[in-house]
């Protein structure tokens, strides 16, 4: 479990194939402190096990699912990725609750400066919108944002400086593709709601909205 807040920018040393799978080597400073053998790390929002690290770097294997479901089979060595270690339950959670397993990617279709922030458009898949609201929480690329606006194929968020600053956001570009991956509490309320005829509950979108969840 991440909180989507990024602990550092890392940088890919190295790609390799193995079979099916790839093998990603991540050089880095902070998030290899008190690092073990099969820890988790988010990258650009991704849950990936530690199997190898050194003072310098860790090693992670990415399964074949993830390289068609994500942006890191765009990757390639010297690019940076977003950093964060998985939450432990003395943190404080900065951000949202985040799973590390993404629903998709998007495309930035437009970024633009407004005084002190600047607004990403994304092109997302209306399949995904669902389980969206404006000014609900969602994951980009690792990143705990909150959605400033919402149509069914697109939405916005805008960054402020700090994030701006510590996140692999600074070097985006539109035609780029991000990793989504919505509120986890939102896919959850979905599921629930569309199995409700399944069950004798009364909890209704009415329901939660009277008492204030929605």
């Amino acid at each position: 479990m991440f909180t989507g807040i990024i602990e550092e920018i890392g940088k890919i040393d190295e790609i390799k194939k193995a079979g099916i799978n790839n093998i990603l080597t991540i050089s880095c400073k902070k998030v290899l402190d008190d690092m073990k053998l099969g820890d988790s790390i988010a990258v650009n929002g991704i849950c990936l096990t530690v199997s190898r690290f050194d003072n310098k770097s860790f090693t992670a294997d990415v399964m074949p699912v993830t390289i068609q479901k994500s942006n890191l089979g765009k990757c390639r060595a010297g690019e940076y990725v977003n950093l964060e270690r998985a939450l432990q339950l003395k943190s404080r959670l900065g951000g949202h609750l985040v799973s590390g397993h993404i629903d998709g990617t998007g495309k930035i279709l437009s970024i633009n400066k407004q005084q002190n922030a600047i607004t990403y458009k994304i092109q997302i898949d209306p399949e995904q919108s669902k389980y969206m609201i404006p000014e609900g929480s969602i994951c980009i690329d690792g990143i705990s944002l909150t959605i400033s606006e919402l149509e069914r194929d697109n939405l916005t968020v805008s960054i402020i400086p700090e994030t701006m600053q510590n996140t692999i956001l600074q070097y985006k570009k539109p035609g780029d593709t991000v990793n989504i991956e919505s509120d986890m509490v939102g896919k959850y309320l979905y599921n629930f709601l569309q199995n409700k005829g399944k069950d004798k509950s009364n909890i209704s979108m009415q329901f939660l909205a009277e008492h204030g969840y929605v």
